[in-house]
């Protein structure tokens, strides 16, 4: 910590943050202790009652990419310990952390890399303008003028910042915009992945988690999403601290920052991400220390949970009736009057850009199988298809290539709603999408690459080949039309509670929170660590807007345009014995049915050293960064970058072919986004594992309707989801051997969900509850009559019943 910086955060200011800290850390605590045992409670009732539902078409990889590099290259970072640009050799490893090395010899070696960063919360900008404008207005006193010189000088037209608002941002440059489109889709992939952070598949910590803070922020009174609900559990807890403590600290450190504008920005930068370590890590030193008490407890909790299971059941069920008699009269005015009216204008603006992305990931999936097929028939046949299918297994986790189904998603606008309902932000629906989206496509390849490996037991010939290929495409396009449709409805069931829900809690908080605590007599005692008040409230408000949101999206279903299967086309899993394929070992495709090895035994034992593979390879004509660094360092003045410097930093090439590229070390195993210069023989010591594995649902329905006809009915705007013609394919698809799908048949209802929460809620949205028409007086609303609402109720229908959604508020 430099002089500067430790004359503002001085020993009574780092004392100050530190019983800040721990006083949030502490109030949480409790929040989480007590959103641990409903946590439990639900998982195991859900474990006992059954956990039904539709059974998805297509496969899930169970083994995920290890010890694979997303991409390697050079980069050209600003340091701003002595103010100057280096060339450094970047890796993104399978985990999505970004990794920064001296030089690719320092890589090779086994050298400790100098920077691991966890990009969760950043934000990717690729101009100075974007980048001046979120400094200036996070900097505390006034705003600097415009033309006021900036905060650093880019030695190219290419810059990608990466900006935090609590902590330090790093500084990066290319020599040319084909370098920087690639390494921005890069970079948006490590945020999107290390924001998505907290496992979905911890049946009990998660929601727990994810539950505490919703309750924390609420008893807070700041109801609706939160835009650094991101990265793992201590980051979020930093992100929840920082919240409260930046506002404070602007107040007394901003004015005392002295200086020009652009020295008073980059200061309070480095005091912002000084004040950031030090709450990270008093949380991290704390937090796991809760986690295991819980843990310590949960025997004792499941013991009960198990054994009285029924009278916990009944004594909920109670309570939840009492409390509905109260509170479901009030909220059914205000969903009436102040939601209701905008449900199919937000289920439309999501619709939209959605099944869009959903149908170029589809379309990207059909021409890179359709590109192999052709190559296959054209070249060698069986020879080249295990290199084909060994770079067709990575497309979900190319960046690149994905980023044409990722841009669908930045036409998302909810200008007007954000203000209504109290969303900050529509990023976090955004990367939900994304991610889902990327999900579908890597359980599409894997699908289709265990169908193959299958058909290719029967030893086809080139035409066979051909065929065999077209048909499994067509196969694994249908799986993917059902399940995508599935996904979405749940996805638009999932964001339109986040949207709503937290603004029925607050406009609802004056005339019922207070009269809450009455109801607390009526759980028993030994029951009152796996029955809140407050959780049962929260479903009761969830009910009151759940048949609408369903009634919502079951409309929508049935439009042609947004491509989503009707509730009448139900579609059952047409191949029983496809999921046992998925139970076997992972293809190594390049190891079955690639070239032979080199003869030589060294080259063989290279071979085997190197476990890993670039994804992404640089097959373009971009300027070498061998010539681009000495442009660079020829634009930068001699006192920054010395002639022993330039020694000292020699320019790299570009990444190249698989063989240029070996295995990531242990050192890739940090978990937070620290900078500070690591020791050469330090070892880090956790791993940055802040991905989900997305469970996919399986749909519910078959399309009955041919491709011609969909073509004609459908408008231009209208995005197909029917399988593609084999047009430009190589080969005719032979239409005797198509596959035989079920048959529909008459939707079963779902298995009854296990209880009343979010997920539990979807089912039972349409119970009816006896009860009075309420009056406006008995929720506090001053204008509400039904004339109103029929007047401002937009007409536009919504989407399906479904069995189950998972929501976080």
């Amino acid at each position: 910590m430099g002089d500067v910086i430790s004359t503002h955060l001085d020993e009574s200011r780092r004392h100050y943050i530190s019983e800040k800290t721990g006083k949030v850390l502490g109030e949480f605590c409790q929040f989480y202790e007590e959103q641990y045992g409903v946590a439990l409670f639900n998982s195991i009732r859900y474990e006992i009652e059954g956990n039904g539902g539709p059974q998805s078409q297509l496969l899930h990889r169970k083994v995920p990419l290890d010890d694979r590099v997303i991409i390697s290259g050079n980069l050209f970072q600003y340091v701003e310990e002595n103010k100057k640009w280096r060339n450094r050799f970047s890796v993104v490893p399978h985990n999505y952390g970004l990794v920064l090395y001296e030089n690719k010899l320092a890589y090779d070696r086994g050298i400790q890399p100098r920077i691991v960063l966890n990009s969760a919360g950043y934000k990717i900008l690729t101009s100075l303008d974007q980048y001046l404008d979120l400094v200036n207005s996070s900097l505390p006193g006034t705003t600097p003028k415009s033309g006021n010189a900036p905060i650093l000088k880019c030695p190219t037209q290419f810059p990608l910042i990466l900006w935090h608002p609590y902590s330090r941002h790093y500084y990066f440059c290319v020599m040319t915009g084909k370098e920087q489109d690639k390494w921005r889709a890069v970079f948006q992939d490590c945020v999107r992945h290390c924001n998505n952070g907290i496992p979905e598949d911890s049946k009990v910590e998660a929601p727990a988690f994810t539950d505490a803070v919703r309750m924390y922020r609420q008893s807070k009174e700041q109801y609706g999403t939160w835009d650094m609900l991101c990265g793992n559990e201590v980051q979020v807890l930093s992100n929840l601290v920082m919240e409260e403590l930046v506002p404070e600290l602007k107040n007394t450190i901003g004015p005392k920052l002295k200086g020009k504008a652009q020295e008073r920005q980059r200061l309070w930068i480095q005091i912002s991400d000084a004040v950031y370590r030090l709450v990270y890590d008093q949380i991290k030193a704390h937090y796991d220390a809760v986690v295991t008490k819980c843990e310590l407890e949960r025997p004792r909790m499941e013991s009960t949970i198990r054994t009285d299971m029924d009278q916990i059941i009944t004594s909920k069920e109670h309570l939840a009736s009492k409390i509905r008699a109260f509170v479901l009269p009030k909220a059914e005015i205000c969903v009436r009057n102040h939601v209701q009216p905008y449900i199919p204008s937000i289920l439309e603006a999501l619709m939209i850009p959605t099944s869009q992305g959903f149908a170029e990931v589809r379309e990207v999936f059909f021409k890179e199988i359709t590109d192999m097929n052709m190559n296959v028939i054209n070249e060698s046949g069986m020879e080249k298809l295990g290199e084909y299918m060994e770079k067709l297994s990575q497309l979900a986790f190319h960046p690149v290539k994905m980023q044409s189904c990722y841009e669908k998603m930045d036409q998302l606008k909810l200008e007007g709603l954000q203000q209504r309902f109290d969303v900050s932000s529509a990023s976090v629906f955004k990367q939900r999408a994304q991610i889902l989206m990327r999900q579908q496509m890597d359980d599409a390849v894997h699908t289709f690459g265990t169908l193959l490996h299958q058909e290719l037991a029967k030893m086809l010939g080139k035409e066979e080949l051909c065929k065999s290929i077209q048909r499994i495409l067509e196969r694994v396009l249908k799986k993917y039309d059902y399940d995508s449709s599935t996904v979405r409805k749940k996805f638009f069931r999932e964001a339109l509670l986040q949207i709503t829900i937290p603004f029925l809690l607050k406009k609802l908080a004056p005339t019922c929170k207070g009269e809450l605590p009455k109801f607390q007599e009526l759980i028993f005692e030994d029951f009152d660590n796996f029955i809140l008040v407050e959780n049962t409230y929260e479903e009761v408000v969830l009910q009151s807007v759940m048949k609408d949101i369903m009634q919502a999206v079951k409309e929508a279903a049935v439009q042609r345009k947004h491509n989503l299967y009707r509730d009448s086309m139900v579609m059952h899993n047409s191949d029983p014995n496809l999921h046992l394929l998925g139970e076997g070992m992972p293809i190594d495709w390049g190891e079955e049915f690639g070239s032979q090895p080199d003869s030589d035994p060294s080259a063989e034992k290279r071979h085997r050293a190197r476990q890993v593979v670039s994804v992404i390879h640089d097959d373009e004509g971009a300027l070498s960064y061998e010539a681009g660094a000495e442009v660079l360092m020829h634009q930068v003045s001699q006192e920054e970058l010395g002639s022993e410097e330039l020694e000292a930093c020699p320019a790299l090439a570009a990444p190249g072919s698989p063989d240029s590229m070996q295995g990531i070390r242990g050192m890739l195993v940090k978990e937070f986004c620290v900078e500070t210069p690591v020791p050469a023989r330090e070892e880090a010591k956790e791993p940055l594992t802040n991905g989900t594995i997305v469970q996919q649902s399986g749909g519910s329905e078959e399309r009955g309707v041919e491709r011609a006809a969909q073509k004609a009915e459908e408008g231009p705007g209208s995005l197909e989801h029917s399988a593609p013609h084999d047009a430009g394919s190589p080969c005719p698809v032979n239409p005797g051997v198509e596959e035989q799908e079920a048959k529909p048949a008459v939707p079963t209802s779902p298995a009854k969900p296990p209880a009343l929460t979010a997920a539990s809620l979807l089912a039972e949205g349409g119970v009816e509850v006896n009860r009075h028409e309420p009056s406006d007086k008995e929720t506090g609303e001053e204008v509400s009559t039904q004339a109103h609402v029929e007047k401002v109720e937009s007409a536009q229908p919504a989407t399906e019943n479904s069995a189950e959604v998972q929501t976080q508020f």
